[in-house]
């Protein structure tokens, strides 16, 4: 008896329409944060501070914290993935030094720019005036900022030689 192709396909495709495949639904709660609301606020803390802490504080504190509460401890990725997303902070632009609003051009005086962007701009279009603001900006805005794509080659090394002085 020969093999036949066909016919075992069309065997097959009925055993497969016979288990009703479903589509995996996506999470409810995807895209946001499934840290415990304390731990959370923890890492928000850090992340608002203007140095960046020693991850071996970050995570041995939220070791204390989660074993206060009864929590899991969240992992180094999910430390890092968090503050890789954190919402940051924002800079209004009529506060901002001249030499940064030009950088920030065409930005009507009562805008409210993300602290990465303002640094992504002020390495790639300002002066040096706009770039030691930007370079003195809280740790996490350097550090969302070297994500931001676009960056040109000279600004970027700068961004580096800086984030490494300050230990980002």
């Amino acid at each position: 008896m020969a093999f036949d192709l066909k016919a075992s396909m069309a065997k097959a495709e009925q055993r497969l329409a016979s288990h009703g495949r479903t589509e995996r639904k996506r999470r409810s709660d995807l895209g946001s944060c499934r840290l415990p609301g304390v731990l959370e606020r923890l890492l928000t803390n850090y992340a608002e501070q203007q140095e960046r802490p020693a991850m071996k504080v970050v995570l041995d504190a939220l070791a204390d914290t989660a074993k206060q509460g009864g929590l899991r401890m969240p992992s180094r990725t999910t430390v890092y993935r968090f503050f890789d997303t954190v919402t940051p902070p924002e800079l209004k632009a009529d506060s901002l030094p001249r030499a940064v609003r030009e950088a920030l051009y065409n930005l009507d005086g009562s805008a409210r720019i993300p602290a990465p962007q303002v640094v992504f701009y002020c390495f790639n279009y300002g002066t040096p005036r706009a770039m030691s603001f930007a370079a003195g900006l809280p740790w996490l805005a350097l550090y969302q900022a070297k994500r931001i794509r676009g960056w040109r080659s000279r600004s970027r090394a700068l961004l580096e030689a800086i984030l490494r002085s300050r230990g980002i």
